[in-house]
């Protein structure tokens, strides 16, 4: 009788392990998928600042006598667009798909918008060369904004623990330059 009674405990202290590990175990997959994704957004940070950076290098040397409100695509700033667009596809964030040039949207004052569609997002730049400092009253310096969207991986993963639980599994990554303007 004594050794039925010492296998029922065994079983039943395996029992509550295997079902611990069955609890567990989602939520195991949630954090290392939270954790490999959230990297992978980092990352994809990273690499848009840099685009954004040298952007706005390149758009601070340009010559601004083609710089006007009101010309729809000034010659100057495609340098820009293309060395972005050149950044972001050799660190392997544009595949396929899309090509330059792009005919921009001209904002108000001396700001154009560039939309890059089926890259596998879009890419919008936005090119300002009339930023200008507080406290100076001169067009002095060249801010770009480059967007790109990230693809969350972390929603196939939610949809398989819960099914029909959701949220957005795209978000724009948006990074900012500015410099002065050499010319």
């Amino acid at each position: 009788m004594r050794r039925s009674g010492h296998l029922n405990s065994m079983w039943g202290s395996e029992g509550s392990a295997l079902l611990e590990f069955a609890i567990a175990l989602p939520l195991l997959v949630v954090f290392l998928v939270g954790i490999y994704d959230f990297s992978g957004a980092f990352n994809q940070r990273q690499k848009i600042e840099h685009a954004a950076q040298i952007g706005a290098i390149v758009a601070g040397a340009q010559p601004t006598s083609d710089i006007y409100a009101g010309n729809g695509n000034p010659d100057s700033l495609q340098p820009v667009v293309t060395v972005i667009f050149n950044s972001l596809k050799a660190d392997g964030l544009i595949t396929g798909g899309c090509t330059l040039p792009v005919t921009p949207t001209p904002n108000s004052g001396l700001s154009w918008t560039y939309t890059i569609t089926g890259c596998p997002g879009n890419l919008t730049v936005t090119i300002d060369r009339g930023k200008v400092d507080p406290g100076v009253t001169a067009v002095v310096g060249t801010e770009v904004t480059v967007i790109y969207p990230y693809n969350w991986r972390f929603n196939s993963v939610i949809q398989l623990l819960i099914p029909g639980a959701s949220y957005s599994a795209t978000t724009n990554l948006t990074e900012t330059a500015t410099v002065h303007n050499q010319t």
